[in-house]
């Protein structure tokens, strides 16, 4: 008996009911009226653009939001949920999209703060390290969470959950940093979850996997819902149109020969600046004019370290190797110094690396773009504000104008914000890192859009994603890089996902293979 005929039975109450939810902010409803229901062992997708209200839904389930009107009931019962400790208490878990994570503590100290004190760490490393074994989430327990990238940390996040054993697991992105293949390890066990009774609540943007995974579905727009379904007898389409009321953009790709050279890497060697850190190994790439270059592989795989080491943060000399740019050695320049030669540059932190969280939108465009600086630095702030509020009209950010802190947007408006502050400086090279990540289709369409205009305008593009479906709609070539090496390049029209999804495990021919292969041929 499914968990639905269950319910029809009246053997069981629904797993989390929400009546009349509403939650309102000085400048926003954020949600109005929400009805929600999960039965035991159900998957139920919740569904809705970026800002549609969706986060703050889950923090009241999770109990770090309050709402201001309406009732949870959990196994039937009416609870107040005024804290995450009381939702771990009940048996609910999350894993976040934004972490809530101690910089300074190791993965294992921070695990051990959402657990029974009766554990020692010792116990608690011994957990993590079989948890991440069984679900194929590679970590170690002891490293420093400031040491580890973003897909790193979100696994960190995923293992926490899943040691409480939940009755009702709430999962936000949380496939946003693994391979095809792990992702489908993750699916088995999610399902493996389900079958035993335990709930979901699974928010993604990505529609395939909730038409895989779920079998019921609520749509938010604007804080309210606006529709329930199956997602399994629904298309891509259609269940865009329900989220954003309308499918977004097809892309294309205009066939294009590349320009001069803009980024040449040749035989760049660097060790890591951290214990935990990785080993750049003889890294060689380029990226000409009016291409999109895409590096694909899973996180912690020294993405990070190239982008630093791009980027002009990591001014250390390599070990080996040179860094040219529009044919000018750029070892050794800072950032400033580099952006000053035509390089813009989107990390894959948002907040506290793209974005100061407390700052507003308009200050925050200072960051790397100097067009509203006066004589002896001064600020024009007239000009600053205009500035900002031609870049939210012309991204469609939905803010509260140009002196909006940072952190009051969803994660795809402030995302779409900090790429625009890059794309708007017209840039010789934009290298960004996991640009649609967390974003929903119509922000993702929009981004990639803007990335492949770059292009046409004869801009060099460097695309670090771990979204291959998106390396595959915007890239002219792709490499992957994995354990500090990276692959030879390949025309994106020759690569298949199955090829690059075993190169992520490092399994590539060399580029001697590669040219006899092609002689041969």
């Amino acid at each position: 008996m499914d968990a639905m005929t269950q319910q029809t039975a009246g053997l069981t109450p629904p797993r989390l009911e929400l009546q009349g939810i509403t939650k309102r902010y000085p400048s926003v409803v954020a949600n109005e009226q929400v009805c929600l229901e999960v039965l035991p062992g159900q998957a139920h997708a919740v569904l809705g653009e970026n800002g549609a209200g969706k986060s703050t839904l889950m923090k009241i389930i999770y109990g770090t939001v309050a709402p201001d009107q309406g009732q949870v009931r959990f196994n039937g019962q009416a609870v107040q949920i005024r804290n995450p400790h009381q939702a771990r208490a009940l048996g609910i878990s999350m894993v976040f999209q934004h972490f809530s994570l101690f910089d300074t503590l190791t993965v294992a100290e921070n695990v051990w703060l959402g657990l029974d004190k009766s554990l020692s760490l010792d116990e608690v490393r011994r957990r993590i390290e079989a948890k991440a074994g069984q679900y194929g989430l590679d970590i170690a327990p002891d490293r420093p969470v400031h040491t580890l990238g973003v897909g790193e940390m979100q696994r960190v996040e995923i293992i926490r959950a899943l040691l409480t054993d939940p009755q009702l697991l709430i999962l936000d992105e949380p496939t946003s940093v693994l391979t095809p293949q792990a992702v489908e390890r993750l699916f088995a066990v999610l399902r493996q979850l389900v079958s035993q009774g335990c709930s979901l609540l699974y928010i993604s943007h990505k529609l395939h996997e909730i038409r895989a995974l779920c079998s019921a579905c609520t749509v938010l727009r604007g804080g309210r819902v606006t529709g329930v379904c199956d997602p399994r007898e629904e298309s891509n389409a259609s269940l865009s149109r329900m989220m954003i009321g309308a499918e977004p953009p097809a892309l294309t790709i205009k066939p294009r020969q590349a320009g001069p050279m803009v980024l040449a890497v040749d035989a760049l060697s660097l060790p890591k600046s951290e214990p935990f850190g990785v080993d750049l190994e003889h890294i060689a790439l380029e990226v000409r004019s009016g291409e999109v270059l895409g590096i694909a592989g899973v996180s912690g795989n020294g993405q990070r370290e190239l982008m630093w080491a791009l980027s002009g943060e990591d001014t250390r000399s390599p070990a080996k190797g040179r860094l040219r740019l529009q044919g000018q050695d750029i070892n050794g320049l800072g950032p400033t110094g580099r952006r000053r030669l035509g390089l813009q540059f989107v990390p894959e932190e948002r907040l506290g690396r793209g974005a100061v969280p407390s700052m507003s939108l308009a200050h925050n465009l200072l960051l790397t773009r100097s067009e509203s600086l006066g004589p002896g630095g001064w600020i024009r702030t007239g000009a600053l504000a205009s500035q900002a509020r031609g870049l939210i009209e012309r991204f469609r950010v939905k803010a509260g104008g140009p002196h909006a802190p940072a952190q009051s947007l969803s994660g795809g408006n402030l995302q779409k914000f900090i790429v625009g502050r890059e794309i708007e400086a017209e840039p010789k090279l934009l290298i960004v890192s996991q640009p649609t990540w967390g974003v929903d289709v119509g922000a993702a369409a929009q981004i990639r859009g803007e990335i492949l205009a770059l292009r046409e305008r004869g801009c060099a593009v460097l695309v670090v994603s771990e979204e291959l479906d998106e390396l595959f709609e915007i890239c002219d070539r792709l490499h992957v890089m994995a354990k500090g090496r990276l692959s030879p390049s390949i025309d994106r029209a020759q690569a298949t996902v199955e090829q690059i999804g075993e190169w992520m495990s490092g399994l590539w021919p060399d580029a001697a293979m590669r040219e006899v292969a092609h002689d041969q041929a």
